[in-house]
């Protein structure tokens, strides 16, 4: 009688840890779906609020060859650029792409192109994002363990 409870006591704490690691499964699901893509969407408005996206032209800098200095490329007339307030001007994707990956200053002479806070936000949403990637990681490892045959009979 008492290794028909052990077992049943057994079989009842591997189906609960099971049913609770996919309830947190599902949870972060149904968070995350939502958060990830509107902080970088955000981030990129913010972007664009504060350097507005114009079309190059030779008119802007007719002395002179301007090329973008994060992808070392001359500039096009037509091209969508980025003139910071310090007069840089860089391809709209590559000065996004720097925004995005490092502190939020011009490339060339590192003065502040947004706030500090703005970019401190962005960059723990992502670090959270990593975070909760980790443990999600480390959750299926968990729930692939336990729904393996093998190891589930084990314990039942």
């Amino acid at each position: 009688m008492r290794e028909l409870f052990y077992q049943l006591y057994t079989k009842t704490i591997v189906l609960l840890t099971y049913m609770l690691i996919e309830l947190i499964l599902i949870i972060r699901y149904l968070k995350s779906d939502t958060h990830p893509i509107a902080t970088t969407t955000q981030y990129l408005k913010y972007i664009e609020e504060k350097n507005p996206t114009i079309c190059y032209t030779r008119r802007l800098r007719p002395d002179e060859q301007v090329e973008c200095r994060v992808c070392l490329t001359e500039l096009e007339e037509g091209e969508k650029v980025r003139e910071l307030e310090c007069k840089h001007t860089f391809h709209k994707d590559c000065l996004d792409k720097w925004l995005q990956q490092y502190c939020a200053t011009c490339p060339l002479c590192r003065n502040k192109v947004l706030p500090d806070d703005a970019v401190a936000n962005y960059h723990l949403q992502l670090q959270n994002q990593v975070d909760n990637d980790e443990i999600d990681d480390q959750l299926m490892s968990l729930l692939s363990a336990l729904r393996s045959g093998s190891t589930l009979h084990r314990y039942l």
